[in-house]
């Protein structure tokens, strides 16, 4: 099933200024105080569009800091008295949602955790009909293009048009750098498949570390995502919630003044005319390798048919094992990551695989 979404433009000043979208604050609402002080000096960077707080955090563990809940709201509202910014925060069920549109809340997005349960999605889509908010929808924990589609149709079926997603990264047991593995073709592929919704990249949930922020938050306006969430806190060292992950307003400053913003195209004639020969020459490598494959896979037919005449298992250990080794060995060496050789081999290995079982079965 195809794609259909019904999208109106979050906030036409924002999405049509040369800056990205920027969504900043802390990862929670601990006090007025501390709102207020780290959104004062959010607002000086002039780049803030959006100051954000959770006030209802899911956590894994009974016992952790699950949110200061619905007083929160008020201290949002002083934040946008005091600074002008528009304000935000998660939500998780309808009443959420409800005192949300009551508080009269700029925007609010939906977590990972509750993007994960469509039933979840379906009773805040329920309790946002009617409204016209600006809703954001992160990404499921886990790397499911679909069940993200999912909730934002669910999202836009009742009603909301001004919709966007955010792109915090995904468990992966295999990831060994970030806090969640940015899974780059992923958003990559929502950006192709609906290119009218604005793509929000979070690199505090993908990192779990300050330090890389900056390097996720340039990644992202590279691949030309719409904008970035960034946790902020005013003293990031003693925050009651993901304190690693959250920069100092200083820190946020910094890391705009040093982000590099580049053309979706570029207008220089010789550029334009190198671009397209190197991408011919894409093109052509990119033919060679679909006919290397296919005649790959030929063999792999035959290697099927000769297993299935002297009754053989189809999978051979100790086979895939040395392929996987030898040729991941051969990438690294020729300048290819070891992450690319591994996936790039899984999935020819799949493909012989299915080959070889319609042979069997056949």
């Amino acid at each position: 099933m195809g794609l259909e979404l019904k999208i109106e433009n979050i906030d036409n000043n924002l999405q049509n200024a040369k800056w990205p979208i920027l969504i900043s604050g802390p990862c929670s609402a601990e006090s007025e105080q501390q709102m207020l002080s780290t959104a004062i000096q959010l607002a000086e960077t002039g780049k803030v569009s959006y100051f954000r707080a959770g006030l209802w955090k899911p956590r894994t563990r009974p016992g952790a800091f699950e949110g200061v809940g619905a007083k929160g709201l008020e201290w949002l509202k002083k934040v946008r008295e005091v600074t002008g910014l528009k304000i935000s925060t998660e939500v998780a069920r309808a009443e959420h949602v409800e005192l949300c549109l009551e508080a009269g809340l700029d925007m609010i997005w939906i977590g990972a955790r509750t993007t994960t349960n469509p039933f979840s999605i379906q009773e805040v889509a329920d309790a946002l009909r009617g409204t016209d908010i600006p809703v954001l929808v992160k990404n499921p924990l886990n790397p499911d293009f679909q069940l993200w589609i999912g909730a934002l149709e669910r999202i836009n079926r009742a009603g909301v048009k001004k919709l966007g997603a955010i792109h915090r990264g995904f468990s992966n047991y295999d990831e060994k750098v970030f806090r969640n593995s940015p899974m780059w073709d992923i958003p990559i592929e929502l950006k192709r498949q609906c290119p009218e919704i604005p793509i929000i990249t979070d690199p505090s949930h993908i990192t779990g570390k300050r330090e890389l922020v900056p390097f996720i938050s340039q990644k992202a306006l590279d691949l030309n995502m719409d904008g970035l969430m960034i946790e902020s806190h005013i003293n990031p060292d003693i925050a009651w919630s993901d304190n690693a992950q959250q920069v100092t307003p200083a820190a946020l400053a910094q890391i705009i003044k040093e982000l590099v913003l580049r053309k979706n195209e570029g207008d220089n004639p010789a550029f334009k005319t190198q671009l397209e020969k190197l991408r011919l020459e894409i093109d052509q490598y990119d033919n060679d390798i679909i006919k290397i494959i296919s005649a790959r896979m030929n063999v792999a037919a035959k290697i099927g048919q000769y297993k299935r005449d002297n009754e053989v298992t189809i999978l051979q250990m100790n086979r895939w094992e040395q392929i996987l080794n030898q040729r991941v060995a051969l990438g690294e060496a020729m300048g290819l990551s070891n992450s690319f050789m591994k996936r790039m081999l899984q999935l020819v290995h799949q493909e012989s695989i299915r080959i070889q079982t319609d042979i069997m079965n056949a």
